[in-house]
């Protein structure tokens, strides 16, 4: 009877729907959804049509800001030239070495920490001081070290890299649950099949975060780089636009420094979404 009467109230429910009704709250969904993904959009738009009313009505100099169409032909303009090309390569060429570098070492030493009160113990302080020094510190040590090559590049990201992974990894490690790590010893794991399929997996929210962060700070330590010690790359056409005073070159410059690094994080967003939708329920927030 009870079946019955349920299955009475279904029919009925679906017979006294509005289809109109229906639509316009589809509708509305659709638009909020519009609404969320063009949000972020709208501060960058603002500020585009502050800089071109205030550039087309002389509000601003053409010294100091210049205009958007000139920038834009500055930018055509070293995409057919090729300079656009290869000096972007070189600067992704080592970003992408000096963060790959970090990130391995990041990754091992914070599991170092996390997994051994003795390592913790030893290195945790040196590391904790050695950290404070900023990029730009150890520049003249590493020009007297390696010269102004490319290994001094490589190690200047590498080195902003690693210490958010090293700290993200080390606080994963140590956040792995106890019940897990109980369960593995139940079914006989050994210590590297524990760290393997217990403490890596678990930690991998955590370490995810830390490898955009990371990224973040490796890409800033590549323009600062440049900026100072290069003769190719983004930041270089940045100081390279300055020294001559061309400051639609510094903007474009800026524009494609500001892309990449958008793009790639966004690489590195659908990235941890993946991760996480492929760990375990048991790991997961």
């Amino acid at each position: 009877m009870s079946k019955a009467m349920d299955q009475w109230a279904v029919v009925s429910k679906r017979a006294t729907s509005d289809p109109a009704s229906d639509t316009h709250e589809h509708a509305r969904r659709r638009l909020r959804t519009v609404a969320w993904h063009l949000a972020p959009w709208l501060l960058p738009a603002a500020l585009f049509a502050l800089w071109s009313i205030g550039c087309a009505r002389g509000w601003i100099a053409p010294q100091i800001l210049p205009p958007p169409q000139q920038v834009f032909d500055t930018l055509h303009e070293l995409a057919v030239s090729g300079d656009l090309v290869r000096n972007t390569l070189v600067s992704l060429q080592r970003v992408l070495v000096g963060f790959g570098v970090g990130t391995l070492a990041g990754v091992l030493i914070g599991a170092a920490l996390g997994l051994s009160r003795t390592v913790e113990a030893y290195v945790l302080p040196a590391f904790n001081a050695l950290v404070q020094i900023p990029v730009l510190g150890w520049l003249p040590f590493l020009l007297l070290l390696v010269g102004v090559g490319e290994p001094l590049k490589y190690l200047l990201i590498a080195h902003a890299a690693l210490v958010p992974v090293t700290l993200s990894t080390m606080q994963g490690v140590r956040q792995t649950p106890a019940t897990l790590d109980e369960v593995a010893r139940v079914f006989g794991y050994n210590r590297w099949q524990r760290i393997a399929y217990v403490v890596l997996p678990a930690a991998v929210p955590t370490l995810a975060t830390g490898v955009r962060l990371a990224f973040t700070k490796a890409w800033l330590a590549l323009v600062v780089v440049e900026l100072v010690a290069s003769s190719e790359g983004l930041g270089y056409l940045i100081v390279y636009g300055r020294q001559l005073f061309q400051l639609d070159l510094v903007m474009a410059s800026v524009v494609i420094v500001g892309a990449i690094g958008f793009a790639i994080n966004r690489a590195l967003d659908a990235l941890e979404a993946r991760l996480r939708r492929g760990q375990p329920s048991a790991f997961r927030e």
